[in-house]
């Protein structure tokens, strides 16, 4: 049987990766998807607590909440992106000129 302190490993190598890809990454989808793995690491967090803590389905709530808004936030993430693409032929966050509309 797992212990907590496993599901808190895991969680805590998925916020890592993530956000070393949101740190280093340039490009707009990877940045997007880092933000996903950080979020799915604060789900495990919340599932792992809610079952090693009080057995109360609180934290499966709250998890199913998060994916919900992780969802919507990844669709409208990925529409910015297409315009973006569509207006500066680009999703390189370096390469990308605000000032310099076309």
């Amino acid at each position: 049987m797992n212990s907590l302190y496993t599901y808190l490993l895991v969680s805590a190598i998925l916020f890592c990766l993530g956000l070393y890809g949101v740190t280093i990454r340039r490009n707009a989808l990877l940045i997007l998807m880092s933000i996903e793995l950080i979020l799915s690491s604060a789900n495990i967090n919340l599932i792992a607590f809610s079952r090693f803590g009080a057995l109360s389905l609180d934290g499966q709530i709250f998890a199913l909440f998060a994916m919900v808004i992780t969802l919507a936030q990844a669709a409208v993430g990925i529409a910015i992106i297409l315009n973006v693409y569509n207006t500066f032929r680009t999703i390189n966050i370096d390469k990308l000129d605000i000032s310099r509309n076309k």
